[in-house]
């Protein structure tokens, strides 16, 4: 099951299979695939949504306490890729724990093996996906987050020859949709390309300093649209 946390039985959404991810190279690398709720003790704050992979573990524990105060922050950590069946199924379930007032979102390291998301899919699933997302929250900004680097195990200073430009067409696409979209795009890959002295070595992976450059640039651009009359 997807876990909530702080969540009552009664505010509690439709129960989803729990994720999966089959491919064992790619794992939760923290506490699992889920969804954090936030307690809400004032109604009046505004209300954030982050979704992203493994590397959405990385930084959020730096940017819930950057938001402290000025939002409540939501987290689902998955391990996604687009599909019909996300943007139908899926993701409406998970926006149902809302209204949120900004939504900053990622979804890429998932989806590069072949046969995942068929030839031709990739654009008109990512847009779908936003376009439920603007269905189910009319009020919410959104944001999109590109995929981050993916380097050579061991050799973090190559970037991986097989993975990283799947990775690298995939962001191409998907700022693509995102300028269609007027979504505003938070250039994760391009942050950390030229710091892979950062990275784990893993592969997708990051070390700390890394992981607080995409707090603070995930942060900067929350605070940018969060409803101003709600702010300290």
């Amino acid at each position: 099951l997807v876990t909530l946390l702080n969540a009552s039985a009664s505010d509690a959404p439709k129960k989803l299979p729990a994720p999966v991810e089959t491919d064992s190279r790619l794992h939760a690398d923290g506490k699992g695939w889920r969804l954090d709720k936030a307690k809400i003790n004032d109604p009046k704050r505004p209300r954030v949504l982050l979704i992203g992979d493994s590397i959405l573990n990385g930084y959020l524990k730096t940017t819930v306490a950057a938001l402290e105060g000025k939002a409540y922050v939501d987290a689902w950590v998955n391990p996604y890729n687009q599909s019909e069946h996300l943007n139908k199924v899926i993701l409406p379930e998970v926006l149902a724990n809302g209204p949120y007032d900004v939504v900053h979102f990622n979804m890429g390291l998932h989806g590069w093996q072949e046969g995942r998301i068929k030839p031709g899919t990739f654009e008109p699933l990512t847009k779908g996906y936003v376009e439920v997302i603007r269905a189910k929250l009319p009020n919410a900004k959104i944001i999109w987050a590109s995929s981050t680097p993916v380097t050579k195990e061991k050799q973090p200073a190559e970037l991986e020859p097989d993975i990283n430009p799947v990775i690298i067409e995939h962001n191409r696409m998907a700022a693509k949709v995102m300028a269609e979209l007027n979504v505003p795009v938070n250039d994760f890959y391009t942050l950390l390309v030229d710091k892979r002295s950062l990275a784990r070595g893993d592969r997708f992976h990051w070390t700390a300093p890394a992981y607080q450059m995409l707090s603070d640039l995930c942060v900067q651009s929350i605070l940018k649209v969060l409803p101003a009359t709600h702010q300290p």
